[in-house]
């Protein structure tokens, strides 16, 4: 079974929804991230609802996953790999969040996306991510530009398996989402054209890490 996500079309900047892009909900005293490299603000790219069973489950919700990658000088701040310090990973409980305030000064194209879109969750009973988008695209008559990625299952690696071990326990991190760049210019996330972002959580230490390739 593959959870897939669904652009589910436009929706409120801090809506409490997965979605690409607006802006994101994090507990009061959360600082906006800064990359290690140049030292500037990072765009904001999705958050992610994580649900409290398996991927896909209709009850319960166990956190909120912020990403956030460079894009100040993209490209010159290895925001594609988990330890760089040029993207983050951020994960939060689900009470008493509020809208991260943005930095004074940042130019405020940078830090976030053109455009705010929800995604919706749909069910494939294939396990393999390629083979379930293209059986929902098919199904549903729609693009496989529509699914914006995944919620668990086997991350659909592009140059290999890259699991990242938690900095924390050292213990395998648990795959929690795959993002494709988005289905138009306006909602593009910069995963260096055509490329994808995974993302890994070890919940018990409460850290995560993102990284992409293409």
């Amino acid at each position: 079974m593959t959870t897939l996500l669904i652009d589910a079309g436009p929706t409120a900047p801090e809506s409490l929804v997965t979605r690409t892009g607006g802006v994101p909900l994090a507990p009061a005293g959360t600082e906006w991230p800064c990359c290690a490299s140049c030292e500037g603000p990072m765009q904001f790219l999705a958050q992610v609802i994580l649900n409290n069973r398996d991927a896909g489950a209709a009850e319960g919700k166990r956190g909120i996953l912020a990403l956030f990658a460079c894009q100040n000088d993209p490209g010159m701040c290895n925001d594609w790999e988990p330890f760089s310090g040029g993207n983050r990973a951020l994960l939060f409980p689900m009470a008493d969040l509020d809208p991260l305030p943005r930095p004074e000064g940042a130019e405020q194209t940078l830090l976030v996306l053109g455009a705010v879109r929800a995604a919706d969750l749909a069910q494939e009973p294939d396990d393999n991510y390629e083979l379930a988008r293209e059986a929902w695209a098919a199904r549903s008559e729609r693009r496989e530009s529509s699914v914006l990625g995944q919620l668990g299952g086997e991350p659909a690696w592009i140059q290999g398996d890259e699991t990242p071990s938690c900095p924390s326990c050292a213990g395998t991190m648990p795959f929690v989402v795959q993002l494709e760049e988005g289905p138009d210019h306006s909602t593009a996330m910069n995963f260096g054209g055509g490329g994808c972002a995974y993302a890994f959580a070890c919940e018990p230490c409460g850290r995560a890490l993102l990284l992409w390739q293409c």
